[in-house]
């Protein structure tokens, strides 16, 4: 009796010892809206993530830039004061990792099915695992969307650019399509883009049409030029250390529900992107401008020059690697 008695108290102090053990706590800080495809996904992973590990875990997403803007959020997550990021594939770059900026290719993709044959393939996965050396851990690729391009000037054809004053990440790769259409490109935080806008410190940007119209952008941009010229895309990161520190069974639990996080965050990044150029165009506040497909094919010509004055920075197997997969021909 005495010892079913020890028993039955040793287990309520394990589960009470349990109940009051302090979570873990993933800050998952980013830059853009809530309401972006980026934004939900975020969310969504927030309530999986705690379901799953049935409260053992605590998601804080942080978004439009509360924590840290562009150029902070990576060093912020190597040194630990955040755990998870979804940077812009553009940003690795700058990190030391170049091969990442084969995403930044003008039309090297033609469709989200050509796209995804890469972020969910061997050359994806081989991407990922370059990030190991810097202290990060690559989970998975969410999309945002293709681009378009935006101005106060209609934008048709590339002598269209020359002169213009376009807002860019911190890309050599945008910076040389920018500079092969005769524009000059403005390295420039997300978080500042609509005010640089707004008082002509930029003439233009490029954005998938969801960051567009949830950061406003449109309000101060005569014209949206439906490119379709390049993508956007996330890869979701943690820090290595904390990643490599957490108990097997929480780990298995992440991985669980960041794989149905990123289906969720692929199906709504076109469908957000449709409903947000719908609703520019409801707002009067922008023309359309649609390119035929001679002005399409002009732009490509013209912007192959970024392909041809990259091929040695990004790695020229990496990038014939991409072609393979998805026939890419710069002719």
């Amino acid at each position: 009796m005495k010892l079913r008695i020890l028993l039955t108290a040793a287990t309520l102090l394990a589960f009470a010892g349990n109940a009051l053990a302090a979570p873990i706590v993933i800050k998952f800080s980013h830059v853009v809206a809530q309401h972006t495809p980026k934004g939900q996904a975020a969310d969504y992973f927030k309530k999986l993530a705690e379901e799953r590990t049935k409260g053992a875990v605590k998601v804080e997403v942080y978004p439009n830039s509360q924590l840290y803007k562009d150029k902070e959020e990576m060093e912020a997550l190597q040194l630990g004061a955040v755990q998870m990021l979804a940077p812009s594939l553009a940003k690795f770059a700058p990190l030391g990792v170049k091969e990442f900026e084969v995403f930044d290719l003008p039309f090297i993709f033609d469709s989200y099915a050509e796209l995804h044959k890469v972020t969910q393939g061997p050359v994806g996965a081989k991407l990922l695992t370059k990030l190991e050396a810097k202290g990060i851990h690559g989970l998975a690729y969410w999309d945002n969307g293709f681009k378009v391009m935006s101005a106060n000037k209609p934008l048709k054809t590339p002598a269209d650019f020359k002169g213009q004053k376009m807002r860019i990440q911190s890309s050599k790769v945008l910076d040389a399509q920018m500079r092969s259409m005769g524009a000059n490109p403005q390295v420039m935080a997300f978080s500042e883009v609509y005010q640089a806008l707004q008082t002509g410190v930029v003439d233009g940007t490029e954005n998938p049409p969801s960051n567009l119209y949830t950061q406003k952008m449109h309000e101060v941009q005569k014209y949206v030029t439906l490119s379709d010229h390049g993508y956007l895309g996330y890869a979701v990161i943690v820090n290595k250390k904390f990643w490599a520190g957490l108990p097997a069974d929480i780990r298995t639990a992440l991985e669980s529900a960041m794989k149905d996080a990123t289906k969720y965050a692929n199906d709504i990044a076109k469908k957000d992107n449709d409903e947000a150029l719908a609703a520019v165009k409801k707002s009067g506040k922008s023309q359309f401008i649609t390119l035929t497909a001679q002005e399409k094919a002009a732009w490509k010509k013209t912007m192959d020059k970024a392909h041809k004055d990259n091929m040695g920075r990004i790695g020229a197997d990496i990038v014939n690697e991409v072609y393979k997969v998805t026939g890419y021909n710069p002719n």
